[in-house]
């Protein structure tokens, strides 16, 4: 599968470097020299060179070595092909994609329901849940609460405070309406991945 890891910004100096936006925890391993990416109509880029400059990632394509010509990739997304079941390289990450979709369940097996959703905080990640009442519940992604995560086999089990999950306690955040007749409330969103969360 194809993992989106970064947007092509405006051009920097005169010799075909590039801005990039990225949009990955591993820009390093992503952005490394001879990597091959795939924009998102469908060209092949492969990095010549890639470096920091005041924070901010500045790429370098083969065959784009000058300005006028790099400009045309502006506005691209770039992507990589991934193992769906390759984990990022530190311990306890994951991927949005590979959590999206996984049954979720107590100790006791107890079904929930699957992960609707991720959600990245400032303070924390947390994911959504919708249960079979179609109502959603925030999870915090913490271990306390999370102490198992089995993505080949499509389960994740929690261990959630006391109220939690009861039917009036629980912090639901939405109605799931497939006809979109209702207005939802508001919940806040930031981030990427917990990346691909590619931020991979």
């Amino acid at each position: 599968m194809q993992l989106v890891v970064g947007r092509i910004g405006r051009a920097h100096g005169v010799r075909g470097d590039l801005f990039v936006e990225v949009r990955t925890d591993e820009p390093d391993e992503r952005f490394v020299q001879g990597a091959t990416l795939i924009t998102s109509n469908d060209q092949s880029l492969t990095v010549a060179t890639s470096k920091w400059h005041s924070g901010r990632l500045v790429v370098h394509f083969v065959g784009y070595d000058d300005r006028t010509i790099a400009e045309t990739l502006r506005g691209l997304e770039l992507s990589v092909d991934v193992d769906p079941l390759t984990l990022p390289a530190e311990e306890d990450e994951y991927y949005d994609h590979q959590l999206m979709g996984l049954r979720v369940q107590l100790e006791s097996g107890e079904y929930i329901g699957v992960i609707s959703d991720v959600i990245h905080l400032p303070s924390q990640d947390m994911f959504a849940v919708t249960r079979e009442d179609e109502t959603e519940v925030l999870i915090p992604f913490v271990l306390e609460f999370v102490p198992h995560v089995d993505v080949a086999g499509g389960v994740i089990t929690i261990t959630p405070p006391p109220g939690l999950l009861n039917e009036l306690e629980a912090i639901v955040v939405r109605e799931v309406d497939s006809d979109k007749d209702d207005v939802e409330p508001d919940r806040d969103e930031a981030g990427d991945n917990i990346q691909e969360h590619d931020h991979a």
